[in-house]
Formats: structure tokens, sequence, C-alpha cells
């Protein structure tokens, strides 16, 4: 059995910093990308638009000067036929050239196809008037058709400038587009970017919690005294490290236990023989075998019987402990009548129920489940003696059996004091008493509880102090039903 699995090394950087760096560089590379596409698509936009601005303020100026300049030329050449005076023709020719200069201009803009077919008929309009000024027209008719071709050269001046407009309003069309496919392309690249952001998040926070959920439960299988499972912790080198640190304490913790066990075992089979010969040599003063004791010599010895027996009992508790411990691992299962083996324990300790008038209170429901009938015994016997002694004179303690689901439940109440909360965590290990507060009672060797625990762990069970309001101890033991062979 090994402890946690062991994630592929290579999707694992050497450190558990460059863990974490790698991760925010995970979840933040889609915000990155994002936001370079946001500055890009804007300094897109900036551009066009100021591109567009610029031609369109141009063409705009220049059409509206355009439209200015066919006005003046039409000006002059109204003078120049009423006064016929040459300094006129002086003064057309600086208008033509900058009319001219103008039209240079324009041309050389972005326009499309109508606004340049306009401004080449403004041109050629121009020059076909100027060459009939240059004419020097005579009559009537030829000066009012003079007059009138430039009053049509002004339309066209007006028609270009009306085209740039359009052009105008087109160019605000198209980047009021352009921002909205922006817009859009920006929408759609946040709404792929938050759930990539959440995956990716997920991900690595999976990635660091693995190592660190496998430290947490090799330090939880320690801590519970399970030394079974090799402790094997994936991940960056520095925490791989840190399980093979693990591993190593696991196995001193396997010498250690074993060398207290050996150690326990010695001791308790040599304390033996010298406590039998001070048992039996206390019963014999007692018994007057060296001679009549004063009163005070048989108080003495009654001390001294008494705590050999009590020492005794300790003895016996330690092998107890180390045959529990020993035979945790081999289980003989059959089916058992849950419900009888209570039965029997109880009976077992009716002289001692009936010398305190205690009553008890039996609610044990037909249970067959396959388990090991002699560490079962074992249990409910540990919880109804310490039911059984902790229950004050004509107490009462309760004792119910039930099936629920695929689980068999057993509660075991008392009416005693109970259990204090801070020893509710400790309760269940070895040697450990807690505050005895009844007082002139034996007191125990704090190992029935944990005996009573790893054969309900081994069972794959669990055994638990429930709290109750109603004041009293409450044990309750909850193991797998299993499959129920034919009733007994």
């Amino acid at each position: 059995m090994k402890i946690g699995l062991d994630f592929p090394q290579r999707y694992y950087p050497r450190s558990f910093l460059s863990l974490l760096l790698l991760a925010f560089a995970l979840v933040a590379a889609p915000l990155v990308v994002a936001f370079y596409n946001t500055a890009v698509y804007v300094e897109q936009l900036a551009g066009q638009s100021q591109t567009a601005v610029s031609q369109a303020a141009q063409a705009s100026r220049g059409s509206r000067l355009l439209v200015e300049q066919t006005t003046a030329l039409e000006r002059v050449v109204r003078q120049y036929l009423i006064l016929d005076d040459e300094e006129l023709l002086k003064d057309y020719a600086r208008l033509r050239a900058n009319f001219k200069a103008n039209t240079s201009e324009l041309s050389l803009q972005p326009l499309d196809e109508p606004q340049l077919h306009e401004l080449n008929s403004t041109i050629d309009k121009e020059q076909g008037l100027y060459e009939q000024l240059l004419g020097r027209p005579k009559t009537a008719a030829d000066k009012k058709a003079l007059v009138e071709g430039y009053l049509v050269l002004s339309e066209l001046a007006r028609d270009v400038l009306n085209t740039s407009n359009a052009l105008i309003d087109r160019e605000v069309e198209s980047m009021r587009r352009t921002g909205e496919r922006a817009q859009r392309i920006l929408w759609l690249q946040l709404a792929a970017t938050i759930p990539l952001g959440i995956l990716l998040a997920v991900g690595v926070t999976l990635l660091i919690a693995r190592p660190i959920r496998q430290l947490d439960q090799a330090i939880r299988r320690l801590g519970a005294g399970e030394f079974e499972g090799d402790i094997r912790v994936g991940g960056p080198a520095d925490l791989k490290y840190l399980g093979s640190r693990l591993d190593w304490l696991r196995q001193r913790l396997i010498e250690l236990e074993q060398q207290k066990r050996l150690f326990l075992r010695h001791v308790s089979h040599e304390l033996k023989t010298p406590l039998t010969a001070l048992r039996e040599g206390s019963e014999l003063l007692v018994e007057g075998t060296a001679g009549p004791l004063s009163p005070g010599q048989r108080e003495i010895v009654e001390i001294l019987r008494q705590k050999s027996v009590q020492l005794q009992q300790l003895i016996e508790g330690l092998l107890n402990y180390h045959r529990a411990q020993e035979s945790v691992g081999r289980l003989e299962v059959t089916a058992v009548r849950f419900d009888r083996v209570v039965e029997q324990v109880l009976d077992d300790h009716r002289l001692a129920v009936q010398a305190r008038g205690i009553r008890a209170d039996l609610r044990l429901d037909p249970v067959i489940l396959q388990a090991d009938e002699e560490k079962l015994r074992a249990v409910a016997a540990n919880l109804v003696s310490n039911a059984i002694k902790y229950s004050p004179d004509e107490g009462m303690i309760s004792l119910a059996l039930r099936r629920e689901g695929a689980e068999v439940v057993f509660d075991v109440r008392d009416a005693g004091p109970g259990i204090p909360p801070e020893d509710r965590d400790r309760i269940f290990d070895w040697f450990y008493q807690g505050e005895d507060i009844h007082h002139g009672r034996v007191r125990g060797s704090g190992l029935g509880l944990a005996i009573a625990r790893e054969f309900v762990v081994a069972h794959d069970g669990r055994i638990e102090v429930v709290s109750d309001r109603e004041g009293g101890a409450h044990f309750r033991v909850t193991l797998a039903a299993g499959t129920p062979r034919p009733e007994l």
C-alpha cells in the first residue's frame, strides 16, 4: 500500500516556488493576451481614425476653398466683361494659379471615383472657360455664355464639396463599424478568456493541491498510528524530498513501536513471577500462616494484598494490549448475530449490575453481519463494562442496536458524569485514562476503549463519542452490514 499517488514528474518544475510562479504565469497568460489584443485594436482604430480625420479635413478644406475660388473667378470674369480692364485678367491669372494648386492637392487625396470624376470635370470646365476668356468675347451672347459657364463651374465646385462631405460621413460610418467590430471581437475574447482562466486556475489549483493533499494524508496516517503504507509524495523535487523524509519517519516510528512492544511484553512477563510471589506471601500473612498479626500489621498486609491485585490487573491489561495488537490484522469472519452477542455480554456482567441496582434498557434489533465474533464480543464487553463502571448506583444504561441502510449502528449510553470535551479527542488512545472523578473505585488501565477502537477499525468501521444533552457518556459503533448469511 502506498500513501498518495505519484503524479508524473515531467509536469512539475523542480521547486514549489517555481510551481507557484508557473501557476501565476499560466493564469495571467489569457489576460495578458486579451490586453495585448485590446491594445492592438485600439491602436489600429486610433490610427485609422487619425488618418481618416486628417484626409477628410484636407478634402473638406480643399473643397470649400474650391467653391470660394470658383466664386472669385466668376466675380472677376463678370467685372472684366463689364469694365474690359486688362488688370482684371492679371487678377484672374493669380486666382487661377491658386485654383490649379488647390485642385492639384485635392487630386492627391484618396478620393473615390465619383469625387475624382467631379474634380476632373471642374478642372476641365475651368480650362475651357479660361480659353474662352482668352478669346475676349465681344458679343453679348458670348459674354452671357461665358458667365453661365462660370455659374456651372461654381455648381461643379459645390458638387465636389457635397461629395467631400458625403465622404466624411462615410468615413465616420466606417469608423463606427470598425469600432463595433473591435468591440465584438473584444467581447468574444473576454467571453473566451474568463472560462479559459477559470479552467487554468482550477487545473493549477489541482496541480498544487495534489502534493499538499498527499502530505496532509501522510501526516494524518502517521498521527493515527497507521504505518503500513509507504509514503510517496509527487510534485516538485523539494516536496518529493519532504515525502521521503516522512517515509523515513514512518520507518523509524515502526522500529520504535516494535521496540516498545517488545520491551513491554518482556517487562510484563518478568513482573508476573515476583508479583505472584508477593501475592502468595501476602495471602499467607493474612491467613496467619506465619503467626498471628496485630491489627496494624493486618492493615498493612491488606494494603499490600490489594495493591498486588491492582498491579496484577495492570500487567494483565498490558498482556491484553499485546494480544489485541497482534490479533488486529487476523479476522475470522463468520455470520454473527450481533444482538445475541450483546445479550451474552450483558449476562456476563449480571452480578455487577444486580449488586449496584443498575437497570438496562435494551433495544436490540435482530442483526446479522459478517465479522469476527470474538472481536465484536470484546468491543461490546469493553463498552458495556465502561458504562456499568461509570453509572451511579441504581442508574440506567441503554443498549441499542439497529440497521441503517448498509450499516449497523450500536449505541451504548450510561447515566454517569459523561466525558469532558477536552478528553473526547484522546479517549481512544492507548493507556489514556482521563480524570477519574469516581473516588474509591479501581482506576482502569486505559486499554479497554483503545482495544475496542482497534477491533472496530479492523472491521472497516468507526467508533465515536456522541454529544448528548441528557448527560452521561454515549458511544456509537458503526459497522458495515455486509452480505448476511442465512438466519442462525
